[in-house]
């Protein structure tokens, strides 16, 4: 298994020029019980296509990563799937999508949607889900990477998890500079729209 520097150092390695106008997506390909998941999943993909801002995901057809992708693109939105070569099979992978790449595996899947996004929006889903924003804010958090991270906490999903990062930073494990690298909204426009600021913030500063 190749190393987390190797993996991340291609991760930020030439980044197309119209990045930050490709948001990358993680989420459940489940739908979860809560109504909502669904309703906000698709309102997401819709408000990211009217935006004018590509997306690009896991791939699959199914859950909340099926939801984003087919409203954004009935939307007129473009989405962009990135699945490894194990997932790419049928009733999994989305095949109507703007463009779909096939990798190798997962931490080259994980790699690639980095390398095209200019933030990444996490809504609800599962151990898949917490595993990729759980390793893409460590790359932040080793300055691998300087991509904004925003998590939809839609019916209060990541409640339980922000009380744990607040009491890993209580307790030393955490600095509360790493606590805020995440932004963290109940409603997805107005998410949005931090997350946008914060992109043309660091482009301000950059200058």
């Amino acid at each position: 298994m190749r190393d987390l520097t190797t993996i991340a150092s291609a991760a930020v390695a030439a980044r197309p020029a119209d990045r930050p106008r490709r948001f990358a997506v993680f989420c459940g390909s489940s739908y979860g019980r809560h109504p909502l998941h669904g309703q906000v999943a698709r309102n997401t993909g819709r408000l990211l296509a009217a935006a004018g801002i590509d997306i690009v995901y896991g791939g699959a057809r199914i859950g909340l990563m099926g939801a984003v992708a087919d409203a954004a693109l009935s939307s007129g939105g473009r989405v962009t799937g990135v699945i490894p070569e194990a997932l790419n099979l049928a009733g999994v992978v989305h095949r109507g999508l703007t463009s779909l790449e096939v990798v190798a595996d997962m931490h080259a899947r994980k790699a690639r949607v980095l390398q095209l996004a200019g933030a990444i929006l996490v809504l609800p889903g599962g151990l898949g889900t917490l595993e990729e924003v759980a390793e893409v804010w460590s790359w932040a958090q080793l300055g691998l990477h300087q991509v904004p991270i925003a998590l939809l906490n839609t019916a209060g999903f990541y409640d339980h998890l922000m009380e744990f990062l607040r009491a890993a930073a209580h307790s030393g494990f955490l600095s509360d500079a790493d606590l805020d690298r995440v932004m963290v909204d109940t409603d997805p426009a107005r998410l949005m729209t931090d997350v946008l600021a914060r992109l043309a913030a660091a482009e301000v500063s950059a200058w």
